[in-house]
C-alpha cells in the first residue's frame, strides 16, 4: 500500500459537515493519520480567522494554506508565515472588466484580517460579522492601504461558473480566478496563486513529493490540489466539474467521506 506523508484537505463541503463542524469520526481519523506519521494540512479558501475558530473548537494544530493559496498560516502560534497579495491597480482593473459584463456586480476586499465591503456586495458569511467592514462606496475600496489577499466579486443574478468563465475569457492570466461554491461569488488572487502551488512549496520544504500526498476537495478551487497530489479524492457532493475531472471519489462530507479514506489508508 502507498505510504502517504501528508494529508491535504479542504474544509467547507469536504472535511466539515453541513453545520460546518467536525464529526467525532472525522476527528478520530485525522488523529489516526497523524499517529501514523502523516502531517495534516488544511487547504482552504477561508482566511486565518476562520481556521482559528475551528482550532478553538476542535484543538486543531499544524499548518493551514488559506485564501486559496495566498497565505500560509501556523495555527498554533497564529502567525501568517507567507502572504502573496494582489495589487490595488490590478484589483481595480479586474473589477472594471467584470462590471462591464455584469452591471449588478459588487466587490469586497479580503485582507486576511478583515473584509472591506462595498454597498453592492450583498453576500455575508455567518459568524464573520466582526471582521466585515462596510464602506460607503466602491471608490473607497481602491483607496485602502490594507494589503489585498483576495478580491471578491458577487452577483445576485450570475452563477459563479458564469463569472469564472467571463473573467478567464476577458482577463486571461493577469490574475488567478476561481470559486468555492459561494452563490454568485468569484474569488480573485494574484497571478499564479493556487492552492496547489502553495502546498507544493510547503511539501518541497519538507522533502515530501507529490506522490506522498493524499488530498480531498469539492470545488473548482480544489482542482489544482486534487490534480497535483499523488491521490486526489473528490467527495460525493463535489461540483460536477470536480467529479468529472477526478477519478477517485469518496462519500459526501455528511457521510464522513474523508474519514472513510483515511481509515483505509492509515488504520
Amino acid at each position: 500500500m502507498e505510504r502517504f506523508r501528508l494529508v491535504a484537505t479542504d474544509l467547507d463541503g469536504t472535511l466539515l459537515d453541513g453545520q460546518r463542524g467536525l464529526s467525532e469520526r472525522t476527528r478520530r481519523a485525522l488523529r489516526t493519520a497523524e499517529d501514523a506519521g502523516a502531517e495534516v494540512v488544511l487547504v482552504t479558501a477561508r482566511p486565518p480567522r476562520y481556521v482559528d475558530r475551528l482550532a478553538d473548537a476542535y484543538g486543531l494544530t499544524g499548518t493551514a494554506v488559506c485564501s486559496n493559496g495566498a497565505m500560509v498560516y501556523d495555527i498554533a502560534s497564529r502567525t501568517v508565515t507567507m502572504s502573496r497579495t494582489l495589487s490595488r491597480g490590478l484589483a481595480r482593473r479586474v473589477a472594471d472588466a467584470l462590471s462591464a459584463s455584469f452591471p449588478d456586480i459588487g466587490f469586497a476586499l479580503e485582507t486576511g484580517h478583515k473584509v472591506l465591503i462595498a454597498p453592492e456586495f450583498g453576500l455575508r458569511h455567518t459568524g464573520d460579522s466582526a471582521a466585515e467592514h462596510e464602506i460607503s462606496s466602491s471608490e473607497q475600496l481602491w483607496a485602502t492601504e490594507d494589503p489585498i489577499v483576495k478580491l471578491l466579486a458577487w452577483s445576485a443574478r450570475a452563477h459563479a461558473d458564469a463569472l469564472l468563465a467571463a473573467a478567464e475569457t476577458s482577463l486571461g492570466p493577469v490574475a488567478s480566478f476561481t470559486h468555492s461554491g459561494g452563490a454568485g461569488l468569484l474569488e480573485v488572487s494574484a497571478s499564479g496563486v493556487t492552492k496547489a502551488g502553495t502546498l507544493a512549496g510547503l511539501c518541497s520544504d519538507r522533502g515530501i513529493g507529490a506522490d506522498e500526498v493524499v488530498a480531498f476537495g469539492d470545488m473548482p478551487n480544489d482542482l489544482s490540489v486534487l490534480s497535483w497530489a499523488g491521490a486526489g479524492y473528490a467527495v460525493a457532493n463535489a461540483h460536477p466539474t470536480v467529479l468529472s475531472a477526478v477519478t477517485r471519489h469518496t462519500r459526501s462530507n455528511e457521510e464522513d467521506g474523508v474519514a472513510a479514506v483515511l481509515e483505509e489508508l492509515f488504520a
